[in-house]
């Protein structure tokens, strides 16, 4: 297929290489155009502006959150210049708030273009690896004709109806789940030394025997070691969704207490200079902060 892709960080440029080993021929921008020069020198066609990278028979978006996917369609025209003559499909794999969803999709059907919100599961990693969990919804279709593509860069895609915004929800909810259970390993990890047993015994214990899998085994070892850098999700980013969830829940009157207090915990963090260290050791260092320790 002939694909545009906009947004080139890690998670972008390791999802766009993936659809450039599938030999789909893809053109891409990124605000930054280092972002965008080693996928060219892999094969990609590296254009100058994002009008040309959103045409084809599909354009795929990872920008930051909704002001950089704002800034970049909206604001500097990209959506109201395109029609379904221009590009087939749109596929925002970012994560971003339900109200801007439900505004993106009403935006792209004004201009005949089918809007699909792919948000992912997986860190840049497993997505250079092809084994992101995509959760994915819009309208059937448009889905379906997009589910080869989606197919090279997942190992599975989880779908949850035709409104878009559903798996933004979804994404949400699943990034809340997973910082509540960062800040559980912090607190216990400070109870745990409070004792003189070490952090990483007792987190590699939950991980082998409780609570076996990914999470716990992968951020347990990063907050036992200390590990805030290099950062596969930065803790600016997980605040953000950390926001984002309580927005959601709001328009819904659902309480989060826990989320609310993950909120308030990254703030402190962000303001002692640690929004691009790794957002689970930064709450694991915050429970032990929190602990005197």
């Amino acid at each position: 297929m002939n694909i545009g892709f906009i947004g080139l960080g890690n998670m972008g440029a390791a999802i766009a290489g993936r659809l450039l080993k599938a030999n789909h021929t893809l053109h891409v921008w990124n605000r930054s155009p280092a972002g965008a020069r080693k996928l060219g020198a892999e094969g990609a066609h590296v254009v100058e502006a994002p009008d040309d990278a959103f045409k084809g028979d599909a354009v795929f978006s990872m920008l930051a959150d909704d002001n950089a996917l704002s800034a970049v369609l909206l604001d500097g025209g990209v959506l109201d210049r395109a029609s379904g003559e221009s590009v087939r499909v749109h596929v925002n794999m970012a994560t971003v708030s339900v109200a801007f969803a439900d505004e993106m999709a009403a935006r792209h059907a004004a201009r005949g273009i089918a809007y699909v919100a792919a948000p992912v599961l997986g860190r840049p990693d497993v997505a250079a690896a092809g084994k992101l969990n995509i959760v994915a919804a819009g309208p059937t279709a448009a889905l379906d004709f997009v589910q080869p593509l989606l197919d090279v860069v997942g190992q599975k895609t989880w779908r949850f109806g035709e409104i878009a915004s559903r798996a933004n929800v979804v994404k949400l909810s699943m990034n809340f789940m997973l910082a509540a259970a960062m800040e559980s390993m912090g607190e216990a990890a400070a109870l745990a030394t409070g004792y003189d047993i070490k952090a990483g015994d007792i987190l590699e214990l939950a991980s082998q025997t409780l609570f076996p899998g990914p999470v716990y085994q992968g951020y347990g070892r990063l907050i036992a070691a200390s590990a805030f850098e290099p950062a596969g999700f930065k803790a600016r980013l997980g605040l953000k969704d950390v926001r984002l969830a309580i927005a959601a829940a709001e328009a819904v009157t659902t309480p989060m207490p826990l989320a609310s207090q993950i909120r308030d915990t990254m703030l402190e963090a962000l303001t002692r200079g640690e929004g691009d260290k790794e957002f689970g050791v930064v709450l694991g260092r915050a429970a032990m902060r929190r602990a005197g320790r």
